[in-house]
């Protein structure tokens, strides 16, 4: 009898937690790792140690339709199902911006990558996930500390992020009849290029500029591989994944 391997699709797969999950993943997932340049895609499978799978590279405008047509069509095509989707891809407004400076365009384009993306993945994956043998799957979801509480100067990507909870509590629910399940892991201050300028200092609810602890991205890469390995009667709803001493618990 032939086991079957897991194919995942993983979005912002070039970098940070997309390219922890990645790795985490190699040794017993096929993976369709998802970015916007072909050249961090492959720097990202570089680094993949042990692999027992096939990777597809496809680089894609996530603020596209058309595009994120293509990356399920590719998958479809190549290893004819898909057992797990982690829709990690996102982006922030322009640093220090002030939400009453902030752009049409530059709200919409945080909405389109962190928040439409994410739901068009869904209803693609939808579509696989409930017509292939065996039926189901897994949907995680890259909700961040910013799910539940924000940082200074960033209405765009803390909205978007809410509204992710939302996004994964719909997915949860909807999904149950064709044995989908859906999960959110939040993370807080994995050390990736996103979250460089920690070292530095960022601005914190009371006008101050403090350094602020990280951890390894290797343990959200490993929360990643947790959730995606539960049986499908099982789910990890939310989960989070933060650096101990980072200023979450108890800020006011």
């Amino acid at each position: 009898m032939n086991t079957i391997i897991k194919t995942a699709i993983i979005t912002g797969g070039g970098s940070g937690v997309g390219r922890a999950a990645a790795i985490a993943l190699s040794d017993a997932y096929n993976l369709v790792l998802v970015g916007r340049r072909i050249e961090t895609l492959q720097e990202t499978v570089q680094e993949m140690s042990s692999t027992v799978s096939s990777t597809l590279l496809v680089p894609a405008d996530l603020s596209d339709p058309d595009s994120i047509g293509e990356i399920f069509r590719q998958t479809q095509d190549q290893f004819g199902r898909l057992d797990v989707l982690f829709n990690n891809a996102g982006t922030g407004a322009p640093p220090g911006v002030l939400l009453e400076d902030l752009t049409l365009d530059q709200w919409q384009t945080v909405v389109n990558v962190n928040l439409t993306a994410a739901f068009l993945c869904t209803q693609a994956a939808f579509r696989m996930m409930k017509s292939q043998n065996p039926r189901g799957g897994r949907i995680i979801n890259n909700g961040s500390i910013s799910a539940h509480t924000p940082r200074p100067d960033s209405a765009p990507y803390t909205t978007t992020k809410h509204a992710m909870t939302g996004l994964t509590k719909s997915t949860a629910l909807d999904g149950r009849k064709y044995d989908i399940a859906c999960g959110q892991i939040d993370i807080g201050n994995a050390e990736t290029p996103m979250t460089a300028r920690m070292k530095a200092g960022v601005a914190q609810p009371n006008g101050t500029t403090e350094i602020e602890p990280t951890m390894d991205a290797s343990n959200v890469g490993g929360a990643v591989r947790y959730m995606a390995d539960l049986p499908l009667d099982a789910n990890a709803l939310f989960m989070t994944v933060m650096a101990t001493k980072m200023p979450y618990v108890g800020r006011g």
